[in-house]
């Protein structure tokens, strides 16, 4: 996903999926709004608690190179966040989910995964962009 914000803008909230999913609020956060605002949080480390649904701390984060990529293992898939420098102040935000099951049982995850990944990745944006201004 193209941001108009560089990546510098984009990673804090990256980072900040340990507080909440970012998606669909009232689906994946049992109502709750994820944060609109930077909390400062220290930079992700390798075996944090990866997300928060609900005020529930759920999977570990796996690996992490700072402003670059985040990797946390959640319910059996893996999620790698990228955000890669652009021209003129802008960045790229990549999302890769990868697991292991039944062909048919990915089939249906995927489908689901996809649409609450792009809200993620759209509500990443929107913030990064408000927020450079």
């Amino acid at each position: 996903m193209s941001i108009d914000a560089p990546a510098e803008a984009v990673w804090p909230w990256v980072a900040q999926v340990r507080l909440a999913p970012y998606s669909y609020d009232w689906i994946d956060n049992l109502g709750r709004r994820s944060p609109r605002e930077l909390v400062g949080l220290p930079e992700p480390q390798v075996g944090e608690n990866f997300t928060a649904t609900g005020g529930r701390k759920l999977g570990r984060i796996v690996s992490v190179v700072p402003g670059e990529q985040l990797t946390g293992a959640i319910m059996g898939a893996f999620m790698s966040y990228v955000v890669e420098p652009g021209h003129r102040g802008t960045s790229r935000l990549l999302l890769k989910v990868v697991m292991r099951t039944h062909r048919w049982v990915a089939a249906g995850l995927s489908v689901g995964d996809l649409v609450m990944a792009r809200r993620q990745l759209r509500t990443f944006k929107l913030l990064a962009e408000q927020h450079r201004r």
